[in-house]
């Protein structure tokens, strides 16, 4: 018999509305079984490296990240620098979720090592097939090696 396997997504987004839409189109999608939604970048670094509230959480890490660029106190960009300075982070895939077009934020995500980037269309119907998809590839087409 097969032994369930927890999934977890780390969505590190400010805005409710795109939090609960990213909350709804995973559940439809039954992509994720285990959603964790911060506020903002400085939440996130604590979450990964536990630290601070979420140092007693266990040791275990995201099979995703789902990351807003622009979030109040360290934003997007930061967080990606120091989960790609940890070898224990630094596999982990991270997504841009935003909704910035702007070439320099697309080029620098990229430069400092996200495995995506996505612009957040506007419609419902069409953010929730964009999230599906993108949690759909990492989660059960893509392979990553096993930790």
């Amino acid at each position: 018999m097969k032994q369930f396997q927890q999934v977890e997504i780390l969505l590190v987004e400010d805005n409710a509305l795109d939090a609960e839409l990213t909350r709804r189109a995973l559940t439809k999608g039954e992509v994720v079984n285990k959603l964790v939604r911060l506020e903002d970048g400085q939440q996130a670094l604590d979450y990964l490296f536990r630290r601070g509230a979420y140092k007693e959480r266990d040791d275990s890490l995201p099979r995703l990240i789902l990351l807003d660029l622009k979030m109040p106190r360290v934003d997007g960009l930061e967080v990606v620098r120091a989960i790609r300075a940890e070898k224990r982070t630094r596999g982990i895939p991270v997504v841009i979720m935003t909704s910035s077009e702007e070439e320099r934020d697309i080029t620098e995500s990229y430069d400092l090592g996200v495995n995506g980037y996505v612009v957040k269309p506007v419609e419902f119907g069409a953010f929730g097939e964009a999230v599906r998809q993108v949690a759909f590839y990492w989660l059960a087409i893509n392979r990553a090696p096993t930790h």
